[in-house]
């Protein structure tokens, strides 16, 4: 695939989810009680000693690939720790370094579904979170694999009062939106006009026509 060929999500929805407000309620009242797997409470260990020993602002870049989406966050704000998270240590390991590799940031190979907990059970305080392209699992089948029908969805919510999340599929956003509002949360959903894209694949989907979506949660008076 070339650069500017990305495509178009395909999906047989023709609207949220018609099983969405069901999963997410069941979801919000039920503990999820999978046991955490040892290479992610190892990897949580060590990012852990450099949050309790940092007094700035921690950003949480989840889902972050080749972390360079971490990276210019890491150059957009000089004064906090941001922590890219993901589950693909190929991604992680790939080298994007540049010349203007800040100093400020750390990525970690580790599963999210078990991350997301230990950051709540350890009470992280995460200044903002970002959630950027996550896969869309666009089949109606899939709903649980999107992170706003998974088990884990309500220790999403209770990580940052500050959420982004960004994705080329509209109905995407809409859906975690809706889901935020049974958990009694309100975000807004706007058109992404960055003129530098955060991820790779926002630099795709941009070449290939496509528009960018992003869901906020609590805005911050910074330009995101």
């Amino acid at each position: 695939m070339s650069f500017g060929d990305s495509k178009a999500i395909v999906t047989n929805q023709d609207g949220l989810n018609e099983h969405l407000d069901d999963v997410v309620k069941k979801h919000l009242s039920h503990e999820f009680l999978k046991p955490i797997s040892t290479h992610t409470m190892d990897a949580f260990a060590q990012v852990h000693e450099k949050v309790i020993n940092f007094s700035g602002n921690i950003i949480l870049d989840s889902c972050c690939g080749v972390g360079q989406s971490t990276r210019i966050l890491a150059r957009r704000y000089p004064d906090a720790l941001v922590i890219g998270v993901d589950k693909s240590l190929h991604r992680i390991q790939r080298n994007v370094q540049d010349a203007n590799e800040p100093d400020n940031f750390v990525l970690v190979r580790a599963d999210l579904n078990d991350f997301y907990r230990l950051v709540v059970d350890n009470h992280w305080q995460v200044a903002q979170h970002f959630l950027l392209y996550p896969n869309p699992w666009p089949k109606a089948k899939h709903l649980q694999r999107r992170w706003h029908g998974s088990s884990v969805f309500p220790y999403i919510l209770k990580i940052s009062n500050s959420l982004i999340l960004r994705s080329n599929w509209l109905l995407y956003l809409q859906e975690f939106q809706r889901a935020a509002e049974l958990a009694g949360k309100t975000g807004t959903i706007g058109q992404v006009d960055d003129v530098e894209p955060l991820t790779p694949f926002e630099a795709k989907y941009r070449a290939s026509g496509q528009s960018c979506w992003q869901l906020k949660f609590e805005p911050y008076t910074n330009h995101i």
